[in-house]
């Protein structure tokens, strides 16, 4: 999975409502159903957390594609748009998305329907659900483990066709993280990815106040702590998001004069990369940022770091002496 901006933009480096009148019944799922196979129609998974008893629920959106594509298929003049809200946005709305405070994170798949057919029918079955509901369970309870959050979260799992563009996982705001499930995906991707996403949703529900201006480095350490939560989660695999541990003055010098801007289309630039700067290239110079201040207050625990700001962690982790 960018504050805002990232917030505004995902990443670096994504079970579900089918009927209304399914929906007490489905609220009413909790640990007492965490065995229960997910079966044919069963679209949201619903489980919490056997200690804090935090909830969790696993919402396969991807399942009702099938009633998309019939009704394309069978109503051919109708707008495709409309059919595609119907069948598959109406019924997980409030359940991912809904009040979320980065709404527009998830705008390639609200604002509009999916292209390709063939790729969406491709991925969808490429999903083996049992062990993704596994794989996002594991993952969801060993981050509450280190950062326990108090708003159910759900996680969203979407089918995407694959562009330069599409993130992999977003945060939609405060306990709706979106999955945008593409053909190349693979376990640790999710568990990352939901590590990553995670860490976003526990910082906008404790310290989140309403303001959305964020400069350019509350940005980079919005996404920085997150890559360091993703590694603290799962030290054991391969990062998702790359680090360069290198110091590029060059590259420096392009974005320090940035850092206290209130530019969310920067914030994305740096964040992403490209062009003038390496692909993630904000993404792996927030986790130094984090880095840097963990090395010189060693003791400090995820809550406490992920309680600090921006600017703390940026000074007090001394990190423009990297640059000096």
């Amino acid at each position: 999975m960018k504050r805002i901006s990232l917030l505004r933009t995902g990443v670096l480096l994504m079970v579900m409502l089918f009927t209304l009148a399914a929906c007490s019944e489905k609220e009413e799922s909790s640990a007492e159903h965490d065995n229960e196979p997910a079966g044919e129609d069963k679209v949201i998974y619903s489980f919490e957390h056997p200690e804090t008893k935090q909830r969790f629920k696993i919402v396969n959106a991807y399942k009702l594609f099938s009633g998309y594509l019939d009704k394309v298929e069978k109503e051919q003049n109708s707008s495709k748009y409309s059919i595609y809200k119907d069948e598959v946005i109406s019924p997980v709305y409030d359940d991912c998305f809904k009040s979320g405070e980065y709404l527009h994170m998830a705008d390639s798949i609200l604002d509009s329907e999916p292209e390709s057919l063939k790729e969406i029918k491709g991925v969808i079955e490429k999903i083996d659900e049992d062990q993704t509901n596994k794989i996002i369970r594991e993952a969801l309870l060993k981050s509450s483990d280190i950062l326990p959050g108090k708003k159910e979260t759900a996680v969203c799992v979407f089918p995407v066709e694959l562009s330069e563009d599409t993130p992999l996982m977003v945060n939609v705001g405060a306990g709706k993280i979106t999955v945008f499930y593409n053909k190349y995906y693979t376990e640790e991707t999710i568990r990352m990815g939901i590590a990553h996403e995670y860490h976003h949703s526990v910082w906008t529900e404790e310290y989140l106040d309403g303001n959305l201006d964020f400069t350019v480095l509350d940005n980079l350490i919005f996404e920085g702590k997150a890559v360091m939560f993703e590694k603290l989660v799962y030290s054991d695999l391969r990062q998702l998001t790359s680090i360069n541990q290198s110091f590029n003055k060059t590259y420096w010098s392009k974005i320090e004069k940035d850092l206290d801007k209130v530019d969310g289309y920067r914030s994305s630039q740096i964040i992403m990369g490209g062009g003038e700067l390496p692909r993630h290239y904000g993404y792996s110079e927030g986790y130094k940022m984090v880095e840097s201040y963990l090395k010189l207050h060693p003791d400090t625990a995820p809550e406490e770091w992920t309680a600090l700001r921006a600017e703390e962690i940026f000074q007090e982790g001394q990190y423009f002496k990297n640059y000096q």
